[in-house]
């Protein structure tokens, strides 16, 4: 089924699909697999490497650098689809959690089937694909934390109260923990195990962490696929992540099969057709849902109409998200029998159409464009029209309430970490061997001393931000607000330090007041505690960014688009053994030819900006190019071009080689030349490897100053056309 699917030019998941319901006990007619347990057992495992592998695909400081656009657009396209799929099901009149769980699988699109599809269309290139794509890491994301949600609805069965609010902060909280400490300690240990690093080595270690935090996450309540998405998107901000992804990508590939042939084997088409007005509803749902919601939400996002509908038209399938989601409900027992097979249908039909879609986008945007009134396009105009940006207060106030958030979300989260640790464990452990009411003493100064690092950054910051400076300075009635907030930060460490004394001490009232205040200030004034919370935060600022510094030696300073919207850089890579190879920019004259320009050339560890026309271009050369989308989409065509002629061995490289024994007759032409003189190789392309010589019966290697005698004999090797050419006499 897989080299089925691939020579038709269909996504492999669908093959592993049908493969599997062909395997599965409901097709009497094919050899079937009887023990589902275990495939089940596989199928999680499966499960685990897709997520691992997306987490390593993924990365927080992307989500920064996209700014609002995406995560405006995904988060609509999600909150619309949702309630799109839940009233779709209590229409049919299914059960709550059926019509929950439909709604999660609706609202997530297939980033697999988008990515071939964009590939085999050669639309990777183009402006409005980028976007897709960065909303699909968002929608990725949310679809994580829409899992664990839908798993806690699952067990409590309570879609509202206090109980959804504390499982938001719980993830919350172990989501900015395990993240925190994971990118401090995971590449420090990556580091100081380089020298014992090799491919096996590192993919078995990277599978360890995976699979530690799989456990972890499991323990405190969560699925087993978060915490591999956890562990996969901490090693994605370290150097190593390349090497990991390369690694880990057979491993998910073929625990991935296994999943979706699972995913195949709960197929029942009697259920199908049973459930066929279901499927054609959903079905519908879809394809109109994501197309106005989609462009609804693309165009709340400051998009264009135009790339508007282009990026919610491709977005109009379900795909791995579904199944995982599916699965999700069937192994907690929360969905009906149903559903599965029905949102296999759905996925299976709407992948099919995903390509006439794509192509249907433009041509939709051109009928609706000629029937809007005037003042409908008027104002989208303006509304998608790029905003001037405002340097002012307003501004200053935002990024210094920001990164107040930030530190008082990271540091809490630390030492609610530290002090639940220490209390939990180290504290009873103190109450077995010290006798009262020492043991309180001790404790409370173990706690202290292991929670006071990152109490001194939650209260005070080591040097303020631009933005505090700025405020401070301009004017004085920022001071009060300013002040306020700085002493609400001390408060909320004091009311750590409070919480401490409370649990191991009997000192109340005015003592116990006077205490935490003198605790508190020790804290801050201590230069011990501040170059230590100074330390920890540069290491941390380092590790999240090392990768990112790493990249940027062979990126250009200049990545980004220009201000003409249709224009853009994208990169492209030679693939080894085209004609193209070896030749210099001035000799391609990609300008001329596809209206695009290479403005830097990534080889190896090397970057050369602004090439000249006499760079040559090397197979495996990284080209930063620049261009037009339909300028990229030639080029890019024209390179496939290239690479398929290779596959198909049609190149101007050369045959076979061949080795050949040439005996040097008296009339032969090249008696009493030397090698260098016959001209073997710069007339006949052909290499002398051996010599034996008439009154030697051994081979030596060849001296190309040796004359050559009859009977001498050459071996000799050429490509078979060059070899026949050669004169035996």
């Amino acid at each position: 089924m897989t080299l089925i699917f691939k020579r038709l030019h269909q996504p492999l998941v669908l093959g592993y699909i049908v493969a599997g319901f062909l395997a599965s006990p409901n097709m009497p007619y094919m050899p079937s697999v009887t023990d589902m347990e275990n495939v089940h057992l596989w199928s999680d495992i499966g499960v685990i490497f897709l997520l691992f592998a997306l987490g390593l695909e993924f990365s927080f400081k992307k989500i920064m650098k996209m700014g609002a656009a995406p995560i405006i657009a995904a988060t609509t396209i999600i909150v619309c689809m949702m309630s799109v799929g839940f009233a779709t099901g209590t229409a049919f009149g299914w059960g709550r959690m059926d019509s929950l769980f439909l709604g999660g699988m609706l609202a997530m699109s297939s980033t697999t089937i988008i990515f071939k599809a964009f590939d085999d269309m050669g639309l990777r290139h183009q402006r409005f694909a980028s976007m897709v794509l960065s909303v699909l890491i968002i929608e990725d994301i949310l679809a994580i934390v829409l899992m664990v949600l839908l798993s806690t609805l699952a067990v409590s069965q309570q879609v509202e109260g206090l109980q959804m609010v504390a499982s938001i902060i719980k993830l919350v909280f172990f989501l900015v923990l395990w993240f925190v400490v994971g990118i401090f300690l995971v590449p420090l240990f990556l580091r100081r195990v380089k020298s014992l690093m090799s491919s096996e080595t590192l993919l078995i270690v990277s599978l360890g962490f995976c699979f530690g935090m799989v456990v972890l996450a499991q323990t405190v309540g969560f699925s087993p696929a978060f915490g591999a998405f956890i562990m996969g998107s901490i090693l994605a901000e370290t150097i190593e992540a390349e090497a990991i992804d390369h690694l880990v990508n057979p491993v998910k590939d073929l625990f991935g099969a296994i999943f979706f042939v699972s995913v195949g084997m709960m197929v029942d088409v009697a259920l199908i057709g049973q459930y066929a007005l279901p499927i054609l509803c959903i079905i519908a749902a879809i394809i109109l849902g994501q197309t106005i919601f989609g462009t609804g939400g693309f165009l709340l996002a400051g998009q264009p109409l135009k790339t508007a509908m282009q990026c919610s038209f491709s977005l109009t399938q379900i795909g791995e998200f579904a199944f995982i989601l599916a699965t999700l409900g069937t192994s907690l027992g929360v969905t009906s029998d149903f559903l599965y097979p029905i949102v296999v249908a759905v996925s299976v039909f709407t992948t099919f159409t995903t390509p006439y879609m794509i192509r249907l986008a433009v041509p939709a945007y051109n009928g609706l464009s000629r029937h809007l009134p005037a003042r409908v396009t008027a104002l989208l105009d303006r509304y998608t029209g790029e905003a001037p940006s405002v340097v002012g207060q307003d501004n200053y106030w935002r990024n210094y309430l920001i990164d107040v958030a930030r530190t008082l979300l990271i540091y809490g989260v630390l030492c609610v970490a530290v002090l639940s640790l220490m209390l939990g464990f180290v504290g009873p452990l103190i109450d077995r061997f010290v006798p009262e009411p020492w043991n309180g003493y001790i404790t409370a100064a173990v706690a202290l001393l292991a929670v006071s690092p990152f109490l001194r950054p939650l209260m005070m910051k080591h040097g303020q931000t631009g933005a505090f400076k700025a405020l401070w300075n301009d004017s004085r009635f920022n001071r009060a607000p300013l002040i306020a907030v700085q002493l609400l930060r001390i408060l909320m460490g004091a009311a750590f330090v409070g919480y401490i004394v409370g649990h191991t001490m009997e000192w109340s009232g005015a003592l116990g007041l006077t205490l935490i205040a003198l605790i508190v200030f020790v804290i801050i004034s201590n230069r011990s505690l501040k170059k230590q919370g100074q330390l920890m935060a540069q290491t941390f600022t380092d590790n999240f960014n090392r990768r990112e510094l790493e990249q940027a030696r062979q990126r250009p300073q200049y990545a980004g688009r220009l201000m003409e919207r249709d224009v853009h850089l994208s990169e492209v890579s030679v693939p080894v053994g085209v004609p193209w190879g070896g030749k210099t920019l001035a000799q391609l004259n990609l300008g001329h030819r596809y209206g695009v320009h290479v403005v830097s050339v990534l080889r190896g560890n090397r970057r050369l900006n602004i090439p000249s026309g006499q760079t040559p271009i090397l197979p495996g050369d990284r080209l930063q190019v620049i261009g037009s989308d339909e300028q990229l989409a030639a080029f890019m065509r024209a390179m496939e071009r290239q690479a398929q002629r290779v596959r198909e061995g049609g190149t101007d490289s050369g045959g076979e080689m061949k080795l050949q024994r040439l005996v040097i007759g008296r009339q032969s032409i090249f008696r009493g030349k030397s090698i260098q003189e016959s001209g073997l190789r710069q007339r006949y392309h052909v290499m002398v490897v051996g010599l034996e010589q008439e009154n030697s019966s051994s081979l030596v290697a060849p001296d190309p100053q040796t004359p050559l005698a009859a009977g001498d004999v050459l071996w000799i090797v050429g490509e078979e056309q060059n070899l026949a050419a050669l004169p035996t006499e």
